[in-house]
């Protein structure tokens, strides 16, 4: 009599054990992006709260209010901290989008060391809901430690920096590369739980009132001397406030 042939069983999968060709799922809570597009392919469904998400740019490019403005305004009320910011934020078109001015913490470091202390004291703070860190020359041990501090005090933590260095190597848990063409933000997932994604995800290039608003510009004549405000980024700004 013949022994059938014993077909190797696939090992029970454990919560805790993530394999690169699915998507992990999130240990903690996750805030939605405001972007259905990114949440879909996050862990989680949003930002990982109480992890380090790393954003890279090009140098001036000015992209990251366009990406996180719509989770921190739906997040829930608290501080948000800005530290070393390149530019100072144009509070009317914020709050035109949900994101009260006072909310906002500025702080103007001088050194990187002092920017890194700044970051620590935002996350350990009760009150804080989120820091947004403009961090150029941090090093991976510093951008570590800033992560496990994310973790232990269970808060929002964005680092931007720019697109030269996609090359190295980060602790970030998602970490994303932005470009911009005339019609789009283009985002890049460089790093999740998940497997890599073929291309770049396409959002929105403005909040849906300003792409109303510009579209219906754009069929008038142009003043003479005078550019739309599509060509002029900082009345763009200021068309946001007022759409």
């Amino acid at each position: 009599m013949s022994r059938a042939a014993v077909q190797p069983r696939e090992a029970p999968s454990h919560p805790q054990v993530w394999k690169a060709t699915e998507m992990a799922g999130l240990a903690g809570q996750a805030v939605p992006t405001g972007h259905p597009a990114l949440d879909a392919v996050l862990p989680g469904g949003g930002w990982p709260v109480g992890s380090l998400v790393e954003v890279l740019q090009p140098p001036s490019a000015r992209l990251e209010w366009q990406l996180v403005l719509p989770g921190l305004a739906a997040a829930p009320d608290g501080p948000v901290v800005l530290v070393a910011p390149p530019h100072e934020p144009f509070g009317p078109a914020l709050a035109s989008q949900g994101l009260s001015l006072s909310r906002l913490i500025r702080i103007d470091a001088p050194k990187p060391a002092a920017c890194l202390w700044a970051c620590e004291q935002g996350l350990r703070c009760r009150e804080v809901s989120a820091v947004l860190a403009w961090l150029p020359q941090v090093r991976q041990a510093e951008l570590r430690r800033l992560h496990l501090a994310a973790a232990q005090h269970a808060k929002l933590l964005f680092v931007f920096r720019g697109l030269a260095c996609r090359a190295e190597s980060s602790p970030a848990q998602v970490r994303l590369a932005l470009q911009r063409d005339e019609t789009s933000l283009q985002v890049e997932v460089l790093k999740r739980r998940g497997p890599p994604l073929a291309a770049p995800l396409r959002l929105a290039a403005h909040p849906p009132r300003l792409s109303a608003l510009l579209a219906a510009r754009s069929g008038r004549s142009i003043v003479a001397g005078q550019p739309l405000p599509s060509e002029r980024p900082d009345v763009l700004d200021r068309t946001a406030a007022l759409a």
